[in-house]
Order: structure tokens, then C-alpha cells, then sequence
């Protein structure tokens, strides 16, 4: 039987944010870990990205650290990229608030003045990354030597990008009597090392498997051309629409995301390359509907947590089997579903393979079938693609072509395009038996009304009907329509759009953005497609 956050130790301020922020059950991580954490254990837990991790080494962190003096922060937590340490310092900021207990990260990407003040008033819980933080220290600005309780996450990612001798020198400068707890996809290799070196009679915990991540989502691998690859992925994301695509170099998702656009594909690049205003501007226009792809480098493969991402795209292969788990993990979130398309040409062929075996994906290597991402196991016309010519880019964003940019019109046959849905294997491990709503029929939205608005309504429940979602937006106006979006085994896929006068969906947008509905906050904002 799970047990209650108040059953494992937490503090009331704790547990009573908790409730408000309609979180009331932990997950299995959290209920394995939080209360050795509490205890002032050295905790090994593996775990991988989306388990609710941040919440079990972060709320025993917040219930235990003391109060800091300037420059010397009394707890630590490390990340490997920026997104993530910004992702950990959002997700703590409510418990720190209840808790009287300044949660601060750092990162590069930004001006030093405004970390070096926020560290001369004190901060009590620092999240920071490795390189950042050891310039901080260098410029005296940081010192570690009171930090008592330190978290390292995702230490195997730490380990891939070669961060490993940089986490080894901070370690070294905080209290020899210290709490260290490690969260990793793996606890082998040298991350067994880490924990062999740096932490004492540490409990293991794990959660579910690494392979749970890509469960609800329908891999694809499509054996191409390299000189057709920029054309195989502007059809996906024409059918799929907001997608992420991953390259293995920043070069590469600049050329793409340029290449995109000629095609008529708004998108975005992002990568280590760019400033963190810029990466943020990416990641706003990408989120708020302006640009449909996303072109990335594994930079982006965690800390991100963008709703409703239909598709994946593996331009480039990934590094390792690891890798293609935590890139394809960016879609079928929260219950919903999506596709993961890999682009493999000859010779990548047997590296794919090796790859599909450590995951258990049985999947075959194949033509391109785009038919095969299409809902419902639709056929595909040219006119299936959806025209994203008169969407605009915020000003100031990083997407690539003009506003009056026309995508242009691309040949297929129909014997390329319309062949049906395989029956697509499905691995031992790749399914999970949870209880599901019944199939549902798709709905197709009908044209907007002249002088209407459309809402995107996410991370609806499983169970949200059309009806439920007319019934609470009808509250601020005349609903033309209101459609959840199903996939091809008639399951919600966890967002909605409404039609309704434009300033009755203002009214409803700023009166429903954040509200709570069976246990999920939902998000709605104004849509542009």
C-alpha cells in the first residue's frame, strides 16, 4: 500500500504545499527514498528522468538544511546542464518558500552580478552546474567548506559529458561529514566509482526500469538517404507538428533549423552554443506554438518539460542506447502518446541494431511509411500537412526565415505515403498494464468561426471528455466547440482545443491557466495554429 507524504516524515509546511499544489500520492522513488533521506542516510537511487526524482532528494534537503551565511551555501545540489538546474531551483521554489529556505541555482549562460549578489545575501540550498560553480569559487564568491548535505543528479549523464573529475574537486571542498545523495539512470561504471569514493554505507533504491520512459510512444526506424533526411523530417513534422529533433552537433541544428525553414517549418535551434537568453527564447517560442520543431543537441535531452510534444526526431543517431531513451522521453508524457522517428542510413544501420537490443526494441528498419504517425491510422494526401505559414515568431526568438516565408509545395507519390499502419511489435518491456479509458472516436476540429479564438487546453486528465472541457470553458462564454485529442488507440492525448469569442477565451484563459483538475494542473493558453 503507497504511503502518504505525511507517513513518510515530512515536515506540515511541507506536506501542506504539497496538497495545495494537488500532489498527494509519491511516487515510487519518492516513497523509497525520502525517509532514509530524512534520516540523514546516504542514499543510491536510480531512477530515470520524469520518476519525480527533484521531490525525493529535494524535500528531505529543504526539511533538514540550515540557515546560511553569505557565501557559503549549506546545501548542494548538482546538475550537468542549465535547463536542468533551472528546472530543479522552479520545481523546489514552493516548499523552499514554506520552508523559510532560499533555493538559488547558477549556471553559465548569464552575468555573473546577479549570482555573486544573491550569494553575498546567503543562500541556503545552491543548484548549480559544475563549470559555473567552480568559476564562482575560483572568483571566492562561493564557499563550500559548511555545505553539509550535497544531491547529485543524474550523475551518469555527469559522467557522459566528462564532468566527473569537476564533481570529484567540489566534493572535496565541502564537510567531511556530510549526507550525499546520488540519483542516477545507472549506478555501474563510473558512477559505481562515485558512490564507492564519496559516499558511506549508502541504501540503493530504484524505480521502475530505464525502458518505461518511451512506453506509451510508437518507435519508428526509417532507413533514408543522407541526402533526404531534411525532407523526411520536414514531412514528420508536418503531419506531427510540434516536434523535437535531435542533432549530434550545434552546427548541424543551426543548418537545420535553416533548411527547415525553406521548407516552410517554423523552428528553432537550440544548443550549448547560445546564451541562456537565447536558449530561453527558443524554448518560449517552441512552447507558446510559434515555432513547430524544435532542433537540439542533447543538450536540451533533460531538464526540459514541454507539454504535448507529439513527435522525436533522431536526425542524427544518438551516442548510445542511453542517450536514445532520455532524447525520446521528451514525448508521451503524462499519459499521452506519440511517435519517435529515427533516421538511419546504410552504414548506421548495425551501430541501430546493438542500440535496439539493450532497449528490447524489436522494431524493423524500414522505408519510410509516414502513413504510420498518422492518428488513427489515417491515409496520407498532401494536403494532410498542416500549413504553418501564418504563424509569426515572437520578436526577438531564434527562428530561422521570414514571416512571409511560403512553404513550399513537396512532391510525393501516393505509393510512398499511403500505405497502412504496420502492426508494430511490441517488446516484454515496453508495456505496462495500467487501466486505461475506453478507445473513444476522434473528432476533427471544424474550421474557426470568424472572429473566434482558439484555446490549447494541456495536460488535461485521462479521463477528460469534450464534454467536461465545454462544460468549464462555456462558464466565460459561447464554446463553439471543444475537442480532445485522441490518438490512433482512441486514448486522450492529454490536451484539448476550443473555439470561442476571443474575449470570452481571454476571460478563460487567465481565470483557468493553473487550475487544478483530478489531480493535474492544466494549462491553457491562446493558439496559433
Amino acid at each position: 500500500m503507497t504511503k502518504t507524504f505525511d507517513q513518510l516524515g515530512l515536515p506540515d509546511a511541507i506536506t501542506s504545499t504539497l496538497n495545495k499544489q494537488d500532489i498527494h500520492e509519491p511516487f515510487p522513488i519518492q516513497e523509497a527514498t525520502i525517509a532514509d533521506a530524512l534520516a540523514g542516510r546516504d542514499v543510491a537511487g536510480r531512477a530515470p528522468t520524469g520518476s519525480g526524482k527533484t521531490l525525493a532528494f529535494g524535500l528531505p534537503i529543504l526539511a533538514n538544511v540550515g540557515t546560511a551565511s553569505p557565501h557559503k551555501p549549506r546545501a548542494l545540489i548538482l546538475a550537468p546542464t542549465r535547463e536542468l538546474a533551472a528546472q530543479i531551483r522552479r520545481d523546489l521554489a514552493p516548499y523552499g518558500k514554506a520552508t523559510r529556505r532560499q533555493v538559488f541555482a547558477i549556471y553559465g549562460g548569464v552575468r555573473y552580478e546577479s549570482q555573486k549578489d544573491m550569494l553575498r545575501k546567503g543562500v541556503d540550498v545552491l543548484v548549480a552546474t559544475p563549470g559555473r560553480l567552480e568559476d564562482l569559487i575560483e572568483q571566492r564568491s562561493v564557499d563550500l567548506s559548511e555545505v553539509t548535505i550535497v544531491a547529485i543528479d543524474e550523475a551518469d549523464r555527469m559522467a557522459d559529458m566528462g564532468f566527473l573529475p569537476d564533481v570529484r574537486r567540489i566534493l572535496n571542498q565541502t564537510a567531511k561529514q556530510r549526507q550525499t545523495l546520488l540519483f542516477s539512470a545507472t549506478l555501474d561504471g563510473d558512477v559505481a566509482v562515485l558512490i564507492r569514493e564519496y559516499q558511506t554505507d549508502p541504501v540503493r533504491h530504484e524505480a521502475e526500469a530505464i525502458e518505461p520512459e518511451t512506453t506509451d510512444a510508437e518507435h519508428h526506424f526509417w532507413l533514408v538517404q543522407n541526402e533526404d533526411k531534411v525532407q523526411h523530417t520536414a514531412d514528420v513534422v508536418g503531419v506531427a507538428d510540434r516536434s523535437i529533433v535531435f542533432t549530434r552537433t550545434r552546427h548541424g541544428a543551426d543548418r537545420l533549423a535553416k533548411q527547415l525553414s525553406k521548407l516552410g517549418v517554423g523552428a528553432v535551434a537550440m544548443h550549448g552554443g547560445r546564451s541562456q537568453n537565447q536558449r530561453n527564447r527558443a524554448l518560449q517560442s517552441f512552447s507558446s506554438g510559434n515555432a513547430q520543431a524544435l532542433i537540439a543537441t542533447d543538450v536540451a535531452a533533460r531538464g526540459i518539460h514541454i507539454d504535448a510534444v507529439a513527435s522525436v526526431v533522431h536526425f542524427d543517431p544518438p551516442n548510445d542506447h542511453k542517450d536514445y531513451v532520455h532524447r525520446s522521453g521528451r514525448t508521451a508524457r503524462a499519459g499521452a502518446s506519440g511517435n519517435i522517428v529515427s533516421l538511419v542510413t546504410g552504414n548506421q544501420r548495425r551501430a541501430v541494431r546493438k542500440m535496439q537490443d539493450k532497449l528490447d526494441l524489436h522494431h524493423p528498419i524500414e522505408k519510410p511509411r509516414l502513413a504510420a504517425i498518422l492518428p488513427d491510422g489515417d491515409t496520407y494526401t498532401p494536403d494532410t500537412k498542416r500549413d504553418h505559414s501564418h504563424r509569426e515568431p515572437s520578436r526577438g526568438d531564434s527562428t530561422h526565415g521570414s514571416r512571409n516565408d511560403k512553404p513550399k509545395k513537396k512532391q510525393a507519390s501516393a505509393e510512398r505515403h499511403q500505405t497502412p499502419k504496420p502492426n508494430t511489435t511490441q517488446s516484454s518491456k515496453a508495456k505496462t498494464k495500467t487501466e486505461r479509458p475506453e478507445r473513444r472516436q476522434r473528432r476533427t476540429p471544424k474550421a474557426t468561426r470568424q472572429g473566434d479564438q482558439t484555446v490549447h487546453v494541456s495536460n488535461l486528465p485521462w479521463g477528460a471528455t469534450d464534454e467536461d472541457v465545454e462544460v468549464m470553458f462555456s462558464r466565460y462564454g459561447d464554446v463553439q466547440q471543444a475537442v480532445v485529442m485522441i490518438d490512433n488507440r482512441g486514448r486522450s492525448k492529454g490536451y484539448a482545443l476550443v473555439d470561442m469569442p476571443k474575449s470570452a477565451a481571454s476571460r478563460a484563459m487567465h481565470a483557468l491557466d493553473g487550475s487544478p483538475l483530478d489531480g493535474r494542473t492544466i494549462k491553457v493558453r491562446f493558439s496559433r495554429t
